[in-house]
C-alpha cells in the first residue's frame, strides 16, 4: 500500500534507537523526509546513516534534549515544515512513590506529557492552515493496565492521553489526526535494562527473567521496533484520516480485557 505521505516532513523524537528509530525507518521507507533528535550523537548520526542509505528523503539529526525548550527549538527549527510529528521521550524510573518528591513528579511530567503538548501546541496551526497533519504520540501500555512500580509514567501518561482525548476532536474535521501508540513489552534496550535490574533483585540469569515475561505474552514473543514502526507509518497516512484520539494498544495480547 502507498501510503500517500512521501515528501512530507515528519519530526521525530528519541529517534536514535528503540522505537522511535522504528518509527522514522517506517517514515523514512515511505519517502518522508526526516528530523530525528536524540541526546546521543553517536547513535543518532549511526541512524541517520542507515535512514540515508534508504535512499528515499532527506534526513536531517538535531543532537539535543526534547524535554528543554531549547531542546524543542533546535528540533523545530531544523523542519521546514512538520507534517507528522511523532512524541516520543524515555519513561521515568520505576520505585515506590514514598520515595518520590515534587522534583521528581515535575520531571516526569515535563518528559512524558508537557513535552508533547508544547510540540503539539507549536506544529498544530500549520497544520490546520495546511489540512494536513499526523501526530503520533508513544506512550505505553501501562496507561490502559497501570502497573503498580511505574507511577511515575501510570500519571504523566495518562494526563497527556486525557489531553489529546480532548483536542483531537477539534482538530480532525481539518484532516490532522492525534492518536497514541501504546508499546507493551518490545525487544529494545530499555526493555533489557528494566529486565537487568529485576534479574539482579532475584538472583536470576537476565535471559531467565527475559524468557519467564515471555512466557507471559500470549504471542509468546517481543515485539520489534519494525513492526511498530510500521504501524506508526499507518497512522500517519492519508488513509488514517478518519482515526483520531485513539489508545492503540500493540503488546502480543498481553492485555487481557475487551476495552
Amino acid at each position: 500500500m502507498d501510503l500517500g505521505i512521501a515528501g512530507k516532513w515528519a519530526l521525530v523524537c528519541a529517534a536514535s534507537k528503540g522505537l522511535g528509530k522504528g518509527c522514522a525507518k517506517a517514515l523514512a521507507e515511505e519517502g518522508v523526509h526526516v528530523v530525528v533528535t536524540a541526546r546521543g550523537g553517536d547513535a543518532l548520526e549511526a541512524t541517520a546513516s542507515e535512514l540515508r542509505a534508504l535512499g528515499r528523503g532527506e534526513v536531517r539529526t538535531v543532537v539535543g534534549d526534547i524535554t528543554t525548550a531549547a531542546g524543542r527549538a533546535a528540533a523545530l527549527a531544523a523542519c521546514p515544515q512538520v507534517d507528522i510529528l511523532v512524541n516520543n521521550a524515555g519513561g521515568p524510573p520505576p520505585g515506590d512513590f514514598r520515595d518520590w518528591d515534587r522534583d521528581a513528579w515535575i520531571k516526569a511530567l515535563d518528559a512524558n506529557m508537557l513535552t508533547p503538548i508544547e510540540l503539539m501546541k507549536a506544529v498544530l496551526d500549520p497544520m490546520l492552515a495546511r489540512g494536513f497533519g499526523r501526530i503520533v504520540n508513544i506512550t505505553s501500555g501501562a496507561v490502559k493496565a497501570p502497573i503498580d512500580i511505574l507511577g511515575l509514567s501510570n500519571g504523566a501518561r495518562s494526563g497527556l492521553t486525557g489531553f489529546v482525548a480532548g483536542l483531537a476532536r477539534k482538530t480532525v474535521a481539518s484532516n490532522v489526526t492525534i492518536n497514541n501508540l501504546l508499546p507493551g513489552a518490545f525487544d529494545t534496550d530499555r526493555l533489557r535494562n528494566t529486565m537487568a535490574g529485576a534479574a539482579r533483585q532475584s538472583g536470576q540469569s537476565l535471559e531467565a527473567v527475559l524468557d519467564a515475561r515471555r512466557q507471559n505474552i500470549p504471542a509468546r514473543r517481543y515485539g520489534t521496533a519494525e513492526e511498530f514502526g510500521a504501524a506508526c507509518a499507518f497512522l500517519c497516512s492519508a488513509q488514517a484520516g478518519y482515526i483520531t484520539g485513539q489508545n492503540v494498544l500493540i503488546d502480543g495480547g498481553a492485555y487481557p480485557g475487551t476495552f
